[in-house]
């Protein structure tokens, strides 16, 4: 399933609000991901937003409506799935986003893979 166009557009629309000038998006997770200062933050996949948010995803997944990322069967550590019943609340979609931006700041730049 495609991304969602209508939290794509919300997505955006909260991240350009911020006055966030690096801001690129590029095809990722069956959605459209928002890199920030060269780094994955938030991505709109399917109905779901997809949110790094750093070491605090583990007490995010005690959160009703919030599930963790696997990958090749295996948990994948800094990333949860906020779902849309969580995220029809704006106070709540707003908490996502700042919280994916405070730990932007932190996190690390993927090793972008060298042309063959």
């Amino acid at each position: 399933m495609p991304a969602n166009e209508d939290l794509t557009n919300k997505i955006r629309e909260a991240l350009y609000s911020k006055g966030i000038a690096d801001i690129e998006e590029k095809k990722m997770f069956n959605g459209i991901c928002f890199m920030v200062d060269g780094k994955m933050c938030v991505c709109a996949s399917n109905d779901e937003m997809l949110c790094r948010v750093g070491p605090s995803y583990l007490e995010a997944l005690e959160i009703h409506g919030v599930r963790g990322m696997i990958r090749n069967g295996k948990p994948l550590k800094d990333y949860v799935f906020v779902g849309p019943e969580v995220l029809s609340n704006t106070t709540n979609f707003n908490y996502w986003i700042d919280t994916a931006l405070a730990f932007n700041k932190f996190a690390k730049a993927s090793i972008k893979a060298k042309n063959k």
